[in-house]
């Protein structure tokens, strides 16, 4: 009875033994813009469940950090919604990191309002005034009476790189600006403050904010893709190098029209135009 014992327990110990070992998905860490994020995050799943053998890490934390985390070789794509600067191609360039542009979505960069302020509309010297703090108070701009509270985004945001470009003109944003570390962090303060003002990028407009026309166009798919909005955009992913392997699976995911470029329409952003 024991040697049974033992001629079973060997059986089982080999069955274990060679038994074949799961294969471990292929992961593709992917950092930075928290405007990007929504797209990345909403095409991610259907392509990981496209792509069983490959998994997506996806954070956020800005486009700084994204670009730095590039370079320093700590992910496989940096999310962006503003083209790399020149001193972080230098950087890569020092640590062997080439940096690789594809732009996935068009986005429309949007001054929005609590739902109860009067003011439908602003001009882009009127919005670079106010967060400059050479305006202070609505009713300078057909609003009621009382002080405007700004809100922005933190410094390491493309988001607020490209607004500082596209509306500040090298004016420096107010230091009394209440700074935001994300699109939804912004949306929560200026529903909760009916004297406030923010900036958000398109695909996070919901009703418990109102958007603002700027020089009397309204931000929309159709002015952001004919340029005629102010503040359009297009958003970034960056490689090191050309895409290969996993990480050109789903940037090829990404742009086709039917997958990735439907996810971004479905996450509120602009898919881009293919001729």
């Amino acid at each position: 009875m024991r040697r049974l014992l033992f001629a079973l327990l060997l059986f089982v110990v080999a069955g274990i033994s060679f038994a074949p070992a799961a294969t471990a998905a292929e992961e593709i860490v992917i950092t930075g813009s928290t405007t990007v994020l929504p797209v990345m995050q909403k095409a991610g799943e259907a392509f990981m469940a496209a792509n069983p053998n490959i998994s997506l890490a996806i954070s956020g934390g800005g486009s700084g950090n994204g670009v730095k985390a590039l370079n320093e070789g700590l992910c496989h794509i940096a999310m962006s919604p503003r083209d790399i600067k020149s001193s972080e191609v230098a950087q890569g360039k020092a640590n062997g990191v080439n940096p690789v542009r594809t732009a996935v979505a068009v986005d429309a960069l949007v001054p929005v309002v609590h739902p109860e302020n009067p003011v439908k509309a602003l001009s882009t010297a009127q919005l670079r005034d106010m967060y400059a703090g050479k305006i202070v108070n609505w009713k300078e701009v057909g609003g009621a009476d009382g002080k405007i509270v700004l809100v922005s985004r933190d410094t390491s945001s493309g988001t607020f790189e490209t607004w500082e470009t596209m509306i500040m003109n090298r004016e420096k944003i107010s230091p009394a600006a209440l700074l935001q570390a994300s699109n939804g962090a912004v949306v929560q303060s200026v529903a909760k403050n009916k004297r406030a003002i923010g900036y958000i990028g398109f695909g996070y407009l919901n009703n418990s904010i109102k958007k603002l026309d700027v020089d009397g166009i309204a931000a929309t798919p159709a002015t952001a893709l004919a340029g005629q909005w102010p503040i359009a955009r297009e958003l970034y992913l960056f490689t090191n190098g050309e895409p290969a392997g996993a990480v050109k699976k789903l940037v090829t995911y990404l742009l086709d029209p039917q997958k990735g470029q439907k996810a971004v329409a479905e996450t509120g952003y602009i898919p881009l135009l293919r001729k």
